[in-house]
Formats: C-alpha cells, structure tokens, sequence
C-alpha cells in the first residue's frame, strides 16, 4: 500500500490537474487517475503543490534574541555586531537550543524544509556550534539543516579565528563561510579567501562566504572569491552571500565581474528583507536599496537564491520565516514585478535554494524524495501576492504540519460574502 497520494494538486509544468504517489519516502507516480489504496489521501482541489521552501542564509544561533542584551537603536549593521558581541558572553545551551527549536517550528508551519544556517566560530567555547549539531541531528528527521562555520569577528582579525574554524569543521559543521569585507584590511580579506578556499578544497567541503555586505563600491571581494573558484577547481560549490556592495560599483566593471563569475559556476544569495534594512544607512537622499544585482546575475545564468538571514534579533526585528514574504519583497525591492519575474523568485526560494545547498532528492519528479507542500493558491505568482496558508507540509511522505484553509466572513448589510483571496 502507498503511504500517501495527493489528488487533484496543480502542479508547474503540467497542462492539468495531477495525482502524487508516494512511497517509502519517496515520489513514485505522477499521473492525471492514480487509482491505488493509500494510507493517507489529501485532495488538493487544485491548490499549487511545491517542492519544499528552502532558506539559502540564515543565522539560527542569534534567532529569536531580539533586546538581549539591548535593542539596536540605530537599525545598522554594526550596531547588530556590536550588540551581538555583547550577547555572546551571556549565551547559554540552553537559551540557543530553546531558540533555534521555537524558530524551526515555525520554519516547518511554513514549509521551509532545508536551512543554512551560519554559526558563529569565533567564541572560544564554540558552545553555538556544538548546540545547533545537536539540534541538526534531533530535527533531521523534520528537516534539513546545514551549517556554516562562520567567522563573525574576521577569521583573521579575531585571535585564533583559523584554530576555531579548523575546531569547528573537525566537530562536523558542513560548509566553509567567510567574512572578508570585516578583516582589517582588504589585503587581508583577500587573504582569508585564499585560505578558506583552500582549507574547503582540503575537506572537500562548499563554502558559503559574507561578501561585501557594504555600500563601499571598491568592496570587490567577490572578484577574488571568484578567482580562487577557478583556481581550485571549486566550481558550483561556493556561495557569495550578500553582495550588496554590487548595487553601487561601476557599471563598466560590473560588466567583466557577471561574466567571470558565470564562468566560475558562482551562487549567489541575496537577503532582500535584511539587506534592505541594513544597507544605505549612510545615505541622505536618495538612498540606495543596497541589493546585489539579481535579474542581471539571472540573465548570465548565475544561480541566485534568497535567504531570510535573520528572524528577531540584534540585526532584524521582524520575521516569521516566510520565504514567500522574503521573494515578495525582492519583487519589489528588485523590480522584478514581472509575471516570469515573480516565478522566477517562487523558484529562488525552492529550486534555486536546492541548487546553492546541492541538496540531493529535491522535486516533484519520481524518484525525488516525498517532500511537499500544499498551498492555498492555484498558482506561483498567485502565491506571491497573498503569502497563502501552507495546508499541508509533507516529509518523507509523511503529513509534519497542516493549517486550515482560511476563510473569511464579510457581512455587508444582509449578505454574507465568504473571501478566500484568490
């Protein structure tokens, strides 16, 4: 018997309504009439079935600790370091844990299955990366979570920062992150590249690295990233997160940079909900929207994904982890309103995730693994506009989270009118 069939779901890229088979975790039939027994039989009624939401960048450690110690009252970057500096003494497991639990409930009600998560490596103790280890294999049965070591205070610029990131890795986090627009100098941010990407190539891991989150237009690290892609052999396994120094650097140079990069098979993630917070805060008028050039990076073939980075804490005060409120902010921030544009978005928190974390058995194909969700909406751009209820989350073939269809009852005079936004 199969373990789940979804009838009736719409489904990208099919001309009609479509049943979804699934057994032993897995998607196995994809047809108009499955006519089988299940265990379980959700009727979609046309609703949009997806693969999974997936968060490209996020910080799991800092989630959720908004006003600890304090609020940051200037909204800026370096406040939400400095802030986050003066949190790390007073972190326990045990708050971590607590957090990053509460913030993955809400990831999986609004069927994000996969996150990258960054965790600091730069507190001696690397207490943050042995709790969200922890974390990762207790919640792998729900979803998938990969870690990043992530240098906040500079793997150069911070005392011992190499040692701990060589701990870190050694403890079993996934990916190799960087921070070179925060060393002392850029000569030594170059430096880190190097020695990240080599210490990547060593492990065999990807890398993810903080680039150039800066409105300084001469920020070129993600030239030398890059280049070290190509030197190592390390195509489609290094991410460039942030690249917001992008929005402001000549156009002529940007010119040769998108080619080299799409030559180097790069990933790029772009935070529109942070980035557009953090960016520009030294601006008068006008102010830059400080966002990496996404529909220029899509046009040369790059692979871009969005990541929430931050969900109530000391750089984001808001948040609920809904990726779908992240691409719509990109459509609008990017403009890229269009109505390939916004499908093109839906697919850069799915698909375009999946890509950049090279998650293996994504998609609604046969043989991919049994992990959907089921939408209150008919279509991706329909999606984007009314952010709709995820009626059914699915792991493995089996329901995780579901939330009724939402309704509403609008009395005017004597009529009863039922609204369902669609």
């Amino acid at each position: 018997m199969l373990e789940l069939i979804i009838k009736n779901g719409t489904v990208d890229g099919q001309s009609s309504l479509v049943d979804i088979a699934c057994k032993d975790g897995k998607i196995v039939e994809i047809s108009p009439a499955i006519k089988a027994d299940a265990v379980t039989i959700i009727d979609a009624e046309g609703q949009l079935v997806t693969p999974p939401f997936v968060d490209s960048h996020f910080h799991m450690d800092a989630t959720l600790s908004m006003g600890m110690p304090r609020l940051n009252q200037s909204g800026t970057l370096l406040e939400g370091i400095k802030i986050w500096g003066e949190l790390k003494p007073d972190l326990t497991p045990e708050g971590i844990k607590e957090r990053a639990i509460k913030l993955i409930t809400w990831a999986i009600a609004k069927g994000n299955l996969a996150i990258r998560s960054h965790v600091d490596t730069t507190d001696p103790s690397l207490m943050a990366v042995d709790v969200l280890l922890e974390v990762r294999e207790e919640m792998k049965e729900f979803i998938d979570i990969q870690l990043v070591a992530f240098p906040q205070d500079g793997v150069l610029r911070c005392k011992d920062g190499l040692a701990l990131m060589r701990r870190a890795l050694d403890k079993g986090v996934d990916v190799v992150g960087g921070i070179p627009h925060f060393e002392r100098t850029m000569d030594e941010g170059h430096k880190s590249i190097e020695i990240l990407c080599e210490m990547a190539v060593e492990r065999g891991l990807m890398v993810d690295m903080h680039c150039d989150e800066s409105d300084d237009p001469h920020s070129r690290h993600i030239e030398t990233l890059t280049y070290h892609t190509q030197r190592l052999g390390l195509q489609g396994r290094i991410a460039g997160s942030h690249l917001t120094s992008m929005h402001s650097m000549d156009n002529y140079y940007v010119s040769k940079l998108l080619p080299l990069m799409a030559e180097a098979q790069m990933n790029c993630v772009c935070n529109p909900l942070v980035n557009m917070n953090l960016q520009g805060r030294h601006d008068t008028y006008p102010k830059r929207r400080g966002l990496m050039r996404v529909p220029e990076l899509m046009a040369q073939g790059i692979n871009v994904s969005l990541g929430h980075d931050d969900v109530m804490d000391p750089w984001y005060p808001m948040g609920t982890h809904d990726m779908l409120e992240v691409a719509h902010m990109g459509a609008h921030a990017l403009h890229m309103t269009g109505v390939a544009q916004q499908e093109i978005l839906f697919d850069a928190v799915t698909t375009h995730g999946a890509k950049t974390l090279n998650i293996e058995g994504y998609g609604l194909d046969i043989g991919c693994n049994a992990d959907m969700v089921v939408l209150q909406a008919m279509s991706k751009t329909e999606a984007m506009r009314v952010h709709p209820t995820r009626l059914y989350v699915i792991r493995r073939g089996k329901i995780i989270s579901q939330t009724p269809k939402v309704v509403a009852n609008v009395t005017l005079g004597d009529d009863v009118h039922n609204v369902d936004f669609m």
